[in-house]
């Protein structure tokens, strides 16, 4: 584990270069613990980002400073799975609740909305679509990762974990919009949950192409025999796909609900309006998502239904077959006991009649079950 910090450390630099001014990375020695799972961290006055390469102390510093207080101020920091040894100095010098920052660097929570006394701490989960050429019983449809936010009166903290939900480009985004900017941390936290919807959405739409396919196969006669089927491994992993999206976005209901309907004091209350539209969204989202596990479900419950019909039709045609052959068993049978007195026995066409007698009883069974819809 350590090697793979050490390798993370020294890459990290690497990937966080950008050409626009002030994106710069300075990384500060706080106590016994350096920030080097920081991708990102800007001062903003008036919806304005600062020329200067800050570091976090730095940062909120220039922002506390009577300049930035008159100037409507805030630091946005981005770090990225961090340790607890990487997030020990922002957490003591942003006086972040020790629960908090235990949630954020061990990851793996539900969606959710605290409140810490100057502090809000949000939890988004992430969901990327993973883009496979044929859906199989062990495909991997949807990834998921976390995104979680402190919210203060000055600053927001974004700590993100897993591959995906990268911010940078909704940070530069926000940056080419002051006005928006200028309204504070609680316009970040709005645009960060706007980007994570609208996610949902486009997962959502993919993954209705994957359960119209399953669908499909198996309602559809593709043979051409009048069989219909599909994989049921495959149904049962795009079910617990779903599964997987829907813990996503259940729980962001209620924590949005609060951010939309509800006086926040750390939540500008123009920036509270657009959260209703993101609620909104989120509902569109948990609709189709529920109505996914009940199509999946009802797919589920038709496929084993017509693995069973298709075993009783087996059933009968065993059944008929095994009736029409029981008929020269048994007369076979009787004529193999070698008694002295048998039927026809002396009769120069005994055997072929026998035979004849055979075929007809058997082919007068044959279409009997023919007529039945056994054969």
């Amino acid at each position: 584990m350590s090697m793979i910090r050490e390798l993370r450390a020294a890459v990290r630099p690497a990937l966080r270069k950008d050409n626009r001014p002030g994106y710069g990375f300075g990384y500060e020695r706080v106590g016994a613990a350096t920030s080097s799972a920081v991708v990102d961290c800007g001062a903003y006055l008036d919806g304005r980002r600062d020329t200067e390469q800050l570091t976090p102390a730095q940062a909120l510093r220039k922002v506390r400073s009577p300049e930035g207080q008159g100037r409507r101020g805030f630091v946005w920091i981005g770090l990225h799975e961090p340790t607890e040894e990487e997030f020990s100095g922002i957490a003591q010098e942003y006086g972040l609740h020790p629960l908090a920052v235990e949630d954020a660097v061990h990851a793996h929570q539900r969606p959710k909305l605290e409140r810490y006394d100057e502090s809000l701490f949000t939890v988004f989960k992430t969901v990327h679509y993973v883009e496979h050429t044929e859906l199989t019983a062990s495909s991997e449809v949807v990834e998921t990762g976390e995104v979680m936010c402190f919210t203060g009166r000055d600053y927001i903290i974004t700590v993100r974990h897993g591959g995906q939900g990268s911010l940078r480009a909704l940070r530069h985004r926000l940056e080419d919009d002051p006005e928006l900017l200028g309204k504070g941390p609680s316009a970040v936290l709005h645009a960060i949950a706007d980007q994570t919807v609208d996610g949902y959405l486009a997962v959502a739409d993919a993954v209705q192409d994957d359960i119209d396919e399953v669908e499909i196969d198996v309602f559809s006669d593709r043979s051409g025999n009048g069989k219909r089927g599909g994989d049921a491994g495959r149904i049962y992993q795009l079910k617990r796909e779903v599964l997987e999206f829907k813990r996503a976005v259940s729980p962001l209901m209620r924590p949005l609900q609060t951010l939309s309907e509800r006086p926040v004091r750390l939540v500008d209350p123009d920036i509270q309006k657009y959260f209703r539209d993101v609620a909104d969204h989120l509902t569109r989202v948990n609709e189709q998502v529920l109505g996914f596990d009940d199509l999946l479900n009802s797919i589920l419950q038709a496929n084993l239904a017509q693995a069973t019909v298709a075993q009783n039709e087996d059933m009968r045609k065993i059944t008929a077959w095994a009736a029409i052959f029981a008929v020269p068993t048994m007369i076979a049978g009787i004529y193999g006991m070698n008694f002295d007195y048998m039927p026809e026995t002396d009769w120069k066409y005994g055997y072929p009649a026998v035979l004849l007698l055979i075929v007809a009883i058997c082919y007068g069974i044959h279409r009997g079950f023919k007529r039945n819809g056994w054969l």
